[in-house]
């Protein structure tokens, strides 16, 4: 399947009247009980500020030892925050009951030769094997940026922000490879070194860019053609910046479920996170 035709969506209005614009003026309360009821299905930045957003990983514990390895080697775009105990859909350490199987806007299902399908509740297919893992997402040091007085147009423009592949290899363990995915944000040059020094005191949510200019030098070909979200390009005197992102283990799962016998893994909708009860700046990573 086509990336972009994955990452498709409705931006805002869901069922019950839910739109991203009253939910950035909504209590974490207001928020998360939208996500659980499935009423609002869209991307979480600039949701709940101040409080910890997370990609989500879940998969048998046959494999978990392996990725938990894969993060602990690859912390930069995987800083692990929490992990569950198998079958156990609550994880705790971020909050009060937040349940995996319905505290995520959208659900990404990977199968084995399948092309990837979404839905907002995986009630029906959690089992008691089940490992989730939480790993901290740029979103949460855009607060901070926002603050900064950066501007930040796939917030103010209610988008996904853009990801991309690169050529940049992470480190295997067991079935789980693959190259770096990062997230860009354009800003203005003059301010690169300060959204540097902004965003790497959020480590637990990948800390400084890997990268600021040239996207060639990360293997990126088009920055008018992202893997997953939006396309937003820089403007007259802005430099594209890259972060480590939290798809990176979706595309080590890709490889993982061609190779290894994988039968069923869950992810986030790109974009779409776990918000955490955990203030951003408490949480630190388990490695």
């Amino acid at each position: 399947m086509d990336p972009q035709q994955i990452e498709t969506t409705t931006r805002t209005a869901t069922r019950d009247g839910s739109d991203y614009n009253s939910l950035r003026c909504a209590s974490l309360t207001e928020v998360r009980g939208a996500i659980r009821t499935g009423a609002y299905r869209g991307h979480t930045a600039g949701l709940a500020p101040g409080r910890l957003q997370c990609n989500l990983v879940i998969m048998a514990r046959a494999e978990a030892e392996a990725f938990r390895g894969f993060c602990e080697a690859n912390p930069k775009p995987c800083p692990l925050v929490a992990m569950t105990e198998p079958g156990d859909p609550i994880i705790r350490g971020l909050g009060e009951g937040i349940d995996l199987r319905t505290d995520v806007p959208a659900y990404a299902i990977h199968t084995r030769g399948q092309p990837v399908r979404h839905t907002h509740d995986i009630r029906d297919l959690w089992t008691g094997e089940m490992v989730g893992f939480a790993i901290g997402c740029s979103f949460t040091f855009e607060r901070a940026l926002i603050e900064a007085g950066f501007m930040l147009p796939h917030i103010e423009r209610n988008l996904t922000v853009p990801m991309y592949r690169t050529a940049v290899e992470t480190t295997p363990s067991g079935p789980f490879r693959g190259g770096l995915v990062v997230s860009m944000r354009p800003i203005p040059a003059e301010r690169v070194a300060e959204a540097q020094t902004v965003s790497a005191r959020y480590p637990q949510a990948h800390g400084a860019p890997v990268h600021a200019g040239d996207p060639a030098a990360l293997g990126i070909a088009d920055l008018a053609r992202p893997d997953w979200g939006d396309t937003i390009l820089p403007g007259p005197g802005e430099v594209p910046v890259f972060w480590a992102c939290g798809v990176t283990p979706q595309n080590a799962l890709e490889n993982a479920l061609a190779d290894a016998d994988l039968p069923l893994v869950i992810t986030h909708r790109p974009g779409r996170m776990l918000i955490a009860d955990t203030d951003e700046m408490a949480a630190t990573p388990l490695f």
